[in-house]
């Protein structure tokens, strides 16, 4: 029972690889138009989940130097994507935010994604999207370790 258990797991997880290639090379990605290093897009990331973060924060999530995170936030702040000022309780922290176009970035590489997945849920019928709903569902609360809901 375990080992088909275990090969569904491997056939879901090997379609959801499938799925996500596909949407990925089905449509024209606006990060591929960016000339943004990795580690530039990894920063504006952190700061869309977090806008506000110390520098310091900053390169231990990516794992790299105080002085390495300076020089990246540096070339991203000369392209106007973030900004960075003093943290007003302690005057040795310098605070990064994405700015006006930095958030613009962001939502323009987030919302072609949801666009497209939008578009091919359209061709779904209604009880396949109460289905993938409920799976859903289910998958987040597994991921917050709560008890999916029936």
């Amino acid at each position: 029972m375990d080992q088909d258990r275990d090969a569904l797991i491997e056939s879901i997880v090997n379609a959801q690889v499938e799925f996500a290639e596909a949407m990925a090379r089905s449509r024209k990605l606006p990060i591929l138009d960016t000339t943004l290093t990795m580690q530039q897009l990894k920063v504006l990331i952190l700061l869309s989940f977090d806008n506000n973060r110390p520098s310091q924060d900053v390169a231990e999530e990516l794992g790299v130097t105080l002085a390495t995170a300076t020089g990246i936030i540096d070339r991203l702040v000369a392209r106007d994507l973030v900004i960075r000022a003093e943290d007003p309780r302690d005057r040795r922290v310098r605070r990064v935010r994405l700015t006006s176009a930095g958030r613009a970035l962001i939502d323009d590489l987030s919302d072609t994604g949801i666009s497209h997945l939008r578009a091919i849920l359209k061709s779904l019928d209604t009880q396949s999207l109460e289905d993938y709903s409920r799976i859903l569902g289910k998958l987040n609360a597994a991921r917050h370790g709560s008890s999916p809901q029936q």
